[in-house]
């Protein structure tokens, strides 16, 4: 069967790892930041020297594509190239390289092809500068409000229209992808988990990406004097806080066991240890394949009582997706490809959530997720063998092929 170069792919991978090098094994790459803006530069000139056609979009997403048949829809792959701080060099940018490799593949080794294949790079996917994350292909599906997104803020008090104008990545809005222009879209990406490399899986089979609910509690209690106030007075909003956030787990845990739940947020008023605390805030967010089990997490939510430990309970939704299902015809294309190379494989859904989830209700669309080393992902540990990169860019590349031919 076809492979691409393990060579080439490494060398894009090295490259590519020093735009925003921090020295510690990862890179801090922020959305239109003067290395992000350095590895779109880099990007573009391998892609001129393939003999690629490279437009922008007016969200500065990034078209390079081999031509084909005149008048057919085009094939996409890629991924994003920006990260969060002190971020990996695998989490969206692995997906714009494999595409890319499978491209000079197909140039280099002349294979025939009917449609354009394009590489994408999506802008702001992390939303680490500017919020929300997956900004760009959520503006082109409809999802966000340009206007609303061009104001959005980084700490320095940018906007990200102010960094879209300066990158000189910004192009024309009939340049955006739709469903005319396009027939597919292949992204591959790394797992961010632990799960393939513990069951020494070589190709994630992503089904979908899992709905969510994102809650925030509130707890009302009364400040005092941590020295002079005997407990049986006491409204003490942080230890109604805990017995809810004990009260969810053990209930949420009876649930199915693919759910994962987090508090990762949480806050205390006055935040001071010789203060009861009189504020306390936490969030809660659950993820699953199965619109069911994320109604009996609401079921469990709404049982919680409005006065916990003396003190006020108030929760309400900060947001939700809902879970998003990819093409049947290209899930059973990555499996059967990833087969006949001899690499073991697993269906999944992806927790986390990407460019991918939004593009597929306009372009047909699926993914491919490769190994994380001990599930590291968002951090400088974040790391796949290049082993694992290449058979996850030779699935790539034949996927690419049977969606052309069929």
């Amino acid at each position: 069967m076809l492979t691409c170069s393990k060579e080439r792919l490494e060398d894009k991978i090295k490259t590519f790892s020093k735009f925003g090098d921090t020295g510690k094994g990862g890179i801090t790459r922020l959305s239109l930041s003067k290395e992000a803006l350095e590895a779109r530069e880099e990007f573009c000139k391998r892609c001129r020297t393939l003999g690629m056609e490279i437009k922008t979009d007016d969200m500065a997403n990034i078209y390079a594509t081999i031509p084909g048949e005149e008048g057919l829809p085009a094939i996409m792959s890629g991924s994003h190239m920006d990260s969060v701080k002190q971020g990996g060099n695998y989490d969206g940018i692995l997906g714009v390289l494999t595409a890319l490799e499978a491209a000079e593949t197909i140039v280099t080794e002349k294979i025939k092809h009917k449609h354009p294949i394009t590489v994408v790079v999506w802008t702001n996917e992390e939303g680490a500068r500017f919020e929300p994350a997956m900004m760009s292909s959520g503006v082109i599906t409809g999802k966000f409000d340009k206007d609303i997104m061009l104001a959005s803020k980084d700490i320095e008090g940018i906007t990200f229209k102010e960094a879209l104008e300066a990158s000189g990545y910004m192009g024309e809005i009939e340049n955006r992808a739709t469903s005319e222009k396009y027939k597919a879209l292949v992204e591959l990406h790394v797992e961010q988990g632990p799960v393939l490399e513990d069951e020494k899986i070589d190709i994630g089979v992503v089904e979908g990406v899992c709905g969510m609910i994102n809650y925030e509690f509130t707890f009302i209690g009364q400040a005092d004097h941590a020295g002079t106030t005997p407990m049986k007075y006491r409204k003490d909003a942080l230890y109604a806080a805990v017995k809810t956030i004990q009260y969810l787990h053990d209930e949420l845990d009876k649930l199915d066991s693919k759910l994962v739940y987090t508090t990762g947020k949480i806050s205390a008023h006055p935040n001071i240890h010789t203060v009861i605390p009189d504020c306390v805030k936490f969030t809660l967010d659950a993820r699953h394949q199965d619109p069911e089990v994320i109604s009996q997490v609401l079921d469990i939510i709404n049982e919680i009582p409005k006065v916990v430990e003396k003190c006020e309970t108030s929760y309400e939704k900060a947001w939700s997706r809902n879970t998003v299902r990819f093409n049947p015809d290209f899930i059973d294309y990555v499996e059967k490809n990833a087969k006949e190379y001899g690499y073991s494989t697993k269906k999944m859904y992806s927790g986390p959530g990407h460019d991918a989830q939004f593009i597929t209700e306009i372009i047909p669309t699926t993914m491919i997720f490769v190994p994380s080393e001990k599930g590291h992902s968002h951090c400088e540990k974040e790391f796949t063998p290049i082993e694992n990169c290449l058979k996850g860019a030779n699935v790539l590349l034949q996927t690419i092929l049977d969606i052309d031919k069929n």
